[in-house]
């Protein structure tokens, strides 16, 4: 289902008079005897979205700026991949291609909807109140307040009376940090306030930091950023005791539902307490997905991380098991010939257990047939071999936050407490 607008145009208005101008579209007067605004829940979104805009102001891509990842963006990232000549395993949103076509003639308008451009997935919660921080590339842009009241469609549930609001904060980023006084008024301590980071966690650090302070709940991406902020700042906002959900790990849940299906069997179970061996490929250069996922196996199995190093070609470490046997793990970032949006996804994974009194076990999980002929190979003949196909999960990041709001939980989930710091020692 194709992404709706708000019910009227916005109404542009001073920053200062925006609170009392929301106060007065709920009021009984404005909505009769039973028109109130829902009361669920509040959510704060950074929407960069610098691919789309230098590829809209470029002419390879047609307005207008909606902030949404559509198949459009993406492959307009594609091809200005290839045409800056950047390798080939390149996300096409990454930092490198939006840097390659910044620095590309253009100067094509555009109408900027962002935060009135909303998606299905998430009006289907109906959302008190959407508020969206849209910084623009023009560094001398002012700051532009805009107000629009907002229901679902009918046929999500949706009636005649509007059940919240959007509020769109737009302007050069110094302009939108001058202009964050607005904010505090506008989330109700009644309801819970969710921060959608939707950008790299490598910029506007200080923003981030008032944005998304306790008890504001924060949603991040650890596959957006470079992989040492990405994963210390997780681990340091999960020890803090702030509820976080990161996307990354919520990409995860696949390829952990398939590895428990694996050794759920009795005869299959015993083999998890004899691993000595682990390897993970991962796409491209970014491995927090990949710790991620080593470091929930770890957790779970009870091994002490020993030691961790790295070369140019993979993350090496040494773990003891309870029983006190070393198990080794390498992580090695494989070529791929069109990688995903999402930088550093899992390709496949490799487990070899070998028990003292039974034939030793290889499960070797992938997500196609030709990606675990890599990890098939290497003294395999005295092995038992079992394979899986991790179905790859194509969402949009915004049905992904959807699910995580859907939820509504306001504490981390315990398996990636555990994981994230972990997953943040690895990493050399």
């Amino acid at each position: 289902m194709s992404p709706q607008l708000t019910l009227q145009t916005p109404l542009e208005l001073a920053p200062a008079d925006v609170p009392t101008y929301l106060e007065q579209l709920w009021s009984p007067e404005q909505q009769g005897s039973t028109g109130t605004g829902a009361n669920t829940f509040c959510l704060l979104i950074w929407q960069p979205a610098w691919a789309e805009q230098h590829l809209i102001r470029t002419g390879r891509l047609n307005g207008p700026i909606t902030g949404q990842q559509s198949d459009q963006l993406v492959a307009a990232g594609q091809q200005a991949m290839i045409d800056a000549d950047l390798p080939s395993g390149t996300p096409p949103l990454a930092e490198a291609v939006v840097s390659a076509v910044a620095g590309w003639d253009g100067i094509n308008p555009s109408e900027d909807l962002r935060g009135q451009y909303i998606d299905p997935a998430l009006s289907a919660l109906q959302p008190r109140r959407l508020i969206t921080l849209a910084p623009t590339i023009e560094a001398d842009h002012s700051l532009e307040t805009l107000v629009a009241a907002y229901c679902p469609l009918p046929e999500e549930g949706g009636g005649t009376t509007a059940c919240g609001d959007v509020v769109v904060l737009r302007g050069s980023q110094n302009a939108l940090e001058e202009g964050l006084a607005i904010l505090q008024p506008l989330l109700p301590a009644r309801m819970p306030a969710w921060v959608w980071w939707n950008g790299s966690l490598d910029e506007a650090p200080d923003l981030l930091d008032q944005l998304a302070g306790t008890p504001r709940r924060l949603i991040l991406d650890s596959a957006v950023g470079t992989p040492r902020q990405c994963l210390d700042l997780l681990r340091t906002r999960v020890q803090s005791g702030q509820a976080v959900n990161d996307l990354n790990w919520l990409r995860l849940s696949n390829w952990r539902e398939t590895l428990a299906m694996v050794f759920d069997p009795p005869q299959r179970r015993e083999a998890l307490n004899h691993i000595t061996q682990m390897e993970i490929d991962v796409e491209s250069n970014h491995p927090a997905q990949g710790l991620l996922l080593a470091a929930w196996i770890a957790d779970r199995l009870g091994w002490k991380l020993i030691s961790s190093d790295s070369d140019d070609e993979a993350i090496n470490a040494r773990f003891t098991r309870g029983d006190g046997v070393e198990v080794r793990f390498q992580l090695m970032s494989v070529p791929v010939g069109q990688p995903s949006v999402h930088p550093g996804q899992m390709v496949g994974l490799r487990l070899i257990c070998k028990p003292d009194s039974s034939p030793g076990v290889c499960v070797i999980l992938c997500t196609e047939s030709g990606g675990c002929m890599r990890l098939e190979s290497g003294g395999m003949a005295d092995l038992e071999l079992h394979e899986e196909i991790v179905p790859v999960q194509n969402r949009t990041p915004e049905m992904d936050v959807a699910r995580l709001l859907g939820g509504g939980h306001d504490t981390t989930n315990p398996l990636l407490a555990s994981a994230a710091p972990l997953a943040a020692s690895l990493l050399p």
